[in-house]
């Protein structure tokens, strides 16, 4: 079976990938699992070591990294660049701080000859979705491999070149010295995964992806007691109240929207107006999402590519219509874009009310919900009326008044007068249907590790 790659900028195919074997997959997991005994041994100074040797090879080879990105699933190239130089100081991040994240401690009020040790747990799997093809897959490994695990990643099929492209920078980084296959890619379809969760040599699986992803795979981790952590969608809602800076905000929630052409997690979705400046509002945000660029993710002039998939553009068109259907009314875009590639005019959806698809559903592209209320209160109330719990923004010029709201938010992050991203020294995760566990920070690191008391 072949995993296809395909320009989403002309629609035409990159590259077909052989997938592996059951030999083969067998063969990596033995490596896996071997890697793990001997990696575990070594000194937070020697994998410190490899983690840093991995930045510098991830910023050797910035360009043609980026270049594939771009090709495999459509991003602008300025944020493709961007994403391998994160990447790069995710690595350093955690070679810096792991020993200190992961030091023995002494409970307070415990016995004095109590302590407890963070040991690694062994392979950890990756499943990981194709909207950031390097930076999802480093942010998973580097406190993974930190901790002393070895680490697995089955990637989406589009990206499958970006893979192994990765797998590549891992095993360059360690040299002849290195630590074997503690990075390893697996080129198998979906419907193989299921074996590979359940497999012994694997200890712990890590998802990002859409909840329905979310569920099955958790509930297959479950079914064998493997811990698993899940970044799973998001609708993330971002308040605008009537004190908010509207120039700020306008430009704030353009960008957030339409970042990664709209096709991240964590990008604004639903934008929750107070009345009282919902018309000023409105006005800023359609003045600055439509100035933004549409065209080839490679011109770094442009500042919106296509969509990474046909069916993907198709789904949000689908969305787009059912919600105009009901009531709301299209005040921007709502098309997909004439010629080649899978491209969607950035859209704004006004006048959007509950039981219409862009209230309660994941918006995956550059398409936004304008929804007015009343007042903060009914602001958050809206806000929290939602399956999912990623993120959230709130818009005010008094930052007490905004923390206020924040505290009262049902989300894993809330930024205020700022869009929500994730950033390596800072839990990432969410609640409700947006998943559970963290990534990054220190509660990232102690997520794949054996919490160990020992007394004595």
């Amino acid at each position: 079976m072949s995993l296809v790659s395909i320009n989403p900028a002309t629609g035409r195919r990159l590259k077909a990938y052989r997938a592996h074997s059951a030999a083969e997959v067998e063969t990596i997991l033995q490596r896996a699992d071997a890697a793990f005994r001997d990696w575990r041994k070594w000194s937070f100074d020697d994998r410190a070591r490899y983690l840093r040797a991995v930045a510098r090879a991830l910023r050797r080879h910035a360009r043609p990294l980026a270049d594939l990105i771009t090709a495999e699933m459509g991003k602008p190239i300025a944020q493709a660049r961007a994403e391998i130089e994160k990447s790069a100081l995710t690595c350093e991040y955690y070679a810096r701080h792991a020993a200190q994240y992961l030091a023995p401690e002494r409970p307070l009020g415990a016995p004095k000859n109590a302590r407890v040790l963070f040991e690694p747990i062994g392979t950890v799997l990756a499943i990981m979705p194709w909207n950031f093809p390097i930076w999802q897959a480093v942010r998973a490994a580097a406190p993974a491999l930190m901790a002393g695990n070895s680490f697995l990643l089955k990637h989406a099929a589009n990206v499958s070149g970006s893979a192994l492209a990765l797998a590549e920078v891992f095993e360059q980084a360690g040299g002849r010295r290195g630590p074997g296959a503690v990075f390893q890619t697996l080129l198998i379809p979906t419907e193989r995964i299921a074996g590979v969760i359940t497999d012994r040599r694997v200890h712990g699986v890590t998802l990002t992806g859409s909840t329905g992803a979310g569920r099955k795979v958790a509930a297959l981790a479950g079914s064998v007691m493997k811990k698993g952590v899940f970044e799973l969608g998001g609708s993330d809602a971002y308040l605008i109240l009537e004190d908010a800076d509207l120039d700020l905000a306008a430009e704030v929630c353009a960008a957030s929207r339409l970042i990664n052409s709209g096709q991240s997690c964590v990008c604004a979705k639903r934008f929750i107006v107070v009345s009282s400046v919902r018309r000023e509002f409105e006005a800023r945000l359609i003045a600055r999402m439509a100035s933004r660029r549409v065209g080839d993710p490679r011109n770094p002039a442009n500042d919106v590519g296509p969509l990474a998939r046909a069916d993907l553009r198709d789904k949000l068109h689908a969305q787009v219509q059912a919600t105009v259907r009901a009531g709301a009314r299209l005040a921007l875009g709502g098309r997909a874009l004439p010629g080649p590639g899978f491209y969607y005019a950035p859209t704004l959806l006004t006048g959007v009310r509950k039981g219409m698809a862009a209230y309660a559903e994941e918006l995956f592209g550059p398409a936004a919900a304008l929804i007015s209320v009343r007042d903060e209160k009914a602001a958050i109330a809206t806000a929290n009326d939602s399956i999912y719990g990623l993120g959230a923004g709130v818009f005010s010029r008094s930052r007490s008044r905004a923390r206020v709201v924040a505290a009262q938010l049902e989300a894993g992050a809330v930024f205020i007068n700022d869009f929500v991203r994730s950033d390596p020294t800072l839990p990432f995760g969410g609640v409700k249907q947006s998943g559970h566990g963290r990534e990054l920070g220190s509660f990232g690191i102690r997520e794949f590790v054996n919490v160990k008391t020992v007394v004595g």
